[in-house]
């Protein structure tokens, strides 16, 4: 009852990345899967990489075949994690 609607976007958590990961590297993993339609690798202050980061994709159903190629990946001697990402509802302020 609660399932995402079929062919909407869906947004995946990509972790335990070496920090040498670049936007470009993160893009290239999944655009073999389909259309990429945001992208955010998470930096420190002074640019860095975090090792983590949230893919946007424009088609759930290949959202997440994405996943299930992609998690457990080794990049760069990293076994990577890539799961979809739980939305949270929107908070109210009452």
């Amino acid at each position: 009852l609660d399932s995402p609607r079929p062919g909407g976007k869906i947004n995946i958590y990509v972790g335990n990345m070496p920090f040498t990961v670049t936007d470009v590297d993160l893009a290239g993993m999944f655009e073999p899967h389909g259309q990429v339609t945001k992208l955010m690798l998470m930096r420190d202050e002074m640019g860095r990489s975090k090792g983590f980061g949230f893919v946007e994709m424009a088609d759930e159903e290949a959202g997440h075949k994405a996943i299930k190629e992609l998690d457990g990946m080794d990049v760069g001697g990293r076994s990577i994690t890539v799961a979809a990402r739980e939305m949270r509802p929107p908070r109210s302020n009452g």
